[in-house]
């Protein structure tokens, strides 16, 4: 990496956390207003909110294009509308994806709520900003956590069933990297995936948000990313090491048969993880596709 990539990269950190602070300030105050239980009041503030979260993607957006250009090939379906509500589904590899997610669905889709870790609440300013959106946070409990205390089962999934209650009032766009991690060959290799290019993806999290939205939630967006050199660190990317990108989205309403009581009813449960199985291999091979297309071109 050359000095002058680093030099841009360390303006465009600037910048990036110039912007965060600036768009953090009016969050976390209308955030506040916004506890207040008059429900026009809320629903103002809300929609403040949404469009400050918009702002600032979309400055981050100006400010990539300057000192870290990158091409986004997107495929797929494209037909979006800002008034519907969305369930959004991807393979997770980098930080990035979060960043590519935002630019490809801004002003398109409402706002994104990525579910979280528990733990992401304590990163300084983000964390506050993500709370202040109602960003889901989820925790989850190991198997040696429940063992300990048994009273703990179920107590991730009542959490994000309280978190997704919240968004049945106007239109969203909740996010889920059903993997749960980040992938990495050492994981891959730990898990036994049966999958190539993924980790196994976890049912609950989807499914749960699912139940809560009821039947306000009809949409799925199923999306590939794919980065044809490396999988980039935050740094790499705005170094400018990450020339493009590939996107494949696809739209579909959601079935029936995705809808059910995925804690009590075992049969359903089994199934939506068959049927999500399903969608994992879909993407596995289209992420072979790429991966061969990307060997055709070099």
């Amino acid at each position: 990496m050359s000095l002058l990539s680093k030099i841009k990269g360390s303006i465009a950190f600037l910048c990036y956390l110039f912007n965060t602070i600036f768009w953090t300030i009016p969050i976390l105050a209308f955030s506040i207003v916004k506890l207040i239980p008059i429900g026009i009041c809320q629903k103002i503030c809300s929609y403040i909110l949404d469009n400050c979260a918009t702002a600032w993607i979309s400055v981050n957006t100006i400010v990539e294009s300057i000192f870290h250009p990158m091409r986004i090939h997107v495929t797929g379906d494209q037909s979006f509308s800002e008034q519907e509500w969305y369930m959004v589904i991807a393979n997770h590899q980098s930080w990035v994806d979060i960043l590519i997610l935002q630019r490809v669905f801004n002003r398109k889709i409402p706002f994104l709520k990525f579910f979280l870790k528990q733990e992401l609440i304590f990163v300084p300013v983000l964390g506050l900003a993500w709370w202040a959106l109602d960003f889901p946070f989820m925790r989850r409990y190991s198997t040696s956590q429940l063992r300990k205390n048994p009273k703990l089962k179920g107590k991730d999934i009542e959490i994000t069933r309280k978190a997704c209650e919240k968004f049945k009032t106007k239109p969203v766009s909740i996010m889920n990297f059903v993997e749960g991690t980040r992938f990495t060959e050492a994981k891959h290799d730990k898990q036994g995936s049966p999958f190539q290019h993924l980790l196994k993806p976890k049912a609950g999290g989807m499914a749960f948000a699912l139940s809560a939205m009821g039947e306000h939630i009809n949409k799925l967006v199923n999306v590939t990313i794919y980065y044809p050199d490396t999988v980039p660190t935050y740094w790499h990317y705005i170094c400018g090491g990450l020339s493009e990108v590939r996107v494949d989205i696809k739209i579909t309403d959601i079935p029936q048969r995705m809808r059910g009581d995925y804690l009590k009813d075992r049969e359903f449960k089994i199934e939506f993880q068959e049927q999500l199985n399903q969608i994992w291999l879909e993407k596995d091979l289209q992420l072979q596709n790429f991966a061969s297309q990307a060997k055709q071109e070099d």
